[in-house]
């Protein structure tokens, strides 16, 4: 995981040289709120403009970007002649800030081609999360929405590590109790999915426990959100730990199947997968019960019967899904290619079942 982390309140003020050492002119990607709503965009607007770094601001990033969306910010990069990007905000802004800045760099590249493997030296990315959850700060991927196949595809590859993060809990303050909940469970998501993961390693392991540690401890601090800066300083790491381990191993089904949730449902992420969770970590413990042992000591728990009572303990709302939308939305994510990697061998009726979960 070769991107710098800084954490702290006020570490993005504090750092002069290092934005002097990014370039003179910056594009800055962000959606319409969160961004200012926070104080990140003031903060990141006051350091360029006291570093004598020019910038212009992207603020049009939808929620679950879309290929073209993303291919927006790219053209303006382009256009601005600018040495580097900024990504302020959720996982919609990270990635589409990551995506931002191979458009901007490759100016031959068409939308799509994306996904064929743009290794030509994008722009550097700088991210500053707005949300405790998705990780995108620390991974090599980006999650753009392909509406042609009614989901969300990742893009991969090393050139996509940002060359720096800055976590400061102030920016966390701003959310809406259920939007930090759903990004808790988003981060707990990526840290579950690598445990389980076929290829989860002695690198991957310890970190998305350590993650889950955190998480499990701070999760019913989020009833009384926005809590103190500690609780969020610490769901911030855990949620940045949670992404060095699937920069490692990448996620599962529970990942696939949200995707397709998010689509047809309209549901936010980090609350798809966090629905899908109970069910899923319910069929693994029957597959590789040692893998997710360890995953309910790091919580504190003993069973997937607690487990659920974690989840449902939230408050987390469940989607209507009926039957036959479950079959038809698991017909798309069993196509995923990340469903061989889950701990046994899924079938569509299972993911199914897991979509029925209440």
């Amino acid at each position: 995981m070769p991107t710098a982390v800084f954490e702290g309140r006020g570490c993005v003020l504090d750092m002069d040289e290092f934005w002097v050492s990014m370039g003179r002119r910056a594009l800055i990607v962000t959606g319409k709120t969160s961004g200012y709503k926070s104080g990140a965009l003031e903060d990141v607007c006051d350091v360029l403009d006291k570093n004598g770094i020019c910038y212009c601001i992207f603020d049009s990033v939808k929620n679950n970007p879309t290929v073209e969306n993303a291919y927006e910010a790219g053209l303006l990069a382009r256009e601005f002649s600018a040495d580097f990007v900024v990504g302020i905000g959720g996982g919609s802004p990270l990635d589409a800030a990551k995506a931002a800045a191979v458009y901007g760099s490759n100016p031959e590249l068409e939308p799509y081609e994306i996904y064929d493997g743009a290794e030509d030296n994008p722009l550097p990315v700088v991210e500053i999360p707005t949300t405790a959850g998705t990780g995108s700060e620390v991974t090599q991927y980006s999650v753009l929405t392909v509406e042609s196949r009614k989901t969300k595809v990742t893009v991969k590859g090393d050139w996509l590590f940002p060359k720096a993060a800055f976590l400061d809990p102030r920016y966390t303050k701003s959310l809406p109790p259920n939007v930090a909940l759903h990004t808790a469970l988003d981060a707990m998501s990526h840290a579950v999915e690598s445990v389980l993961k076929r290829n989860n390693s002695y690198i991957s392991e310890p970190i998305a426990l350590g993650a889950l540690e955190i998480i499990g401890r701070n999760l019913p601090e989020l009833q009384n959100f926005p809590c103190d800066d500690d609780v969020r300083a610490e769901l911030l790491h855990a949620a940045m730990l949670a992404g060095m381990a699937i920069a490692h191993t990448g996620t599962t089904i529970v990942h696939s199947m949200g995707y397709v949730f998010t689509y047809f449902k309209d549901m936010p992420h980090g609350m798809a997968n966090g629905v899908l969770l109970p069910k899923f970590v319910e069929f693994a413990e029957k597959a590789v019960p040692e893998q997710t042992e360890k995953i309910y000591k790091a919580l504190g728990i003993s069973s997937s019967d607690e487990f659920a009572c974690m989840i449902r303990n939230t408050g987390l709302e469940h989607p209507v899904v009926s039957e036959d939308e479950a079959v038809e939305f698991a017909k798309i994510a069993i196509t995923n290619k990340n469903v061989p990697t889950a701990p046994w061998k899924v079938t569509a009726e299972e993911e199914a079942e897991i979509m029925l979960w209440r």
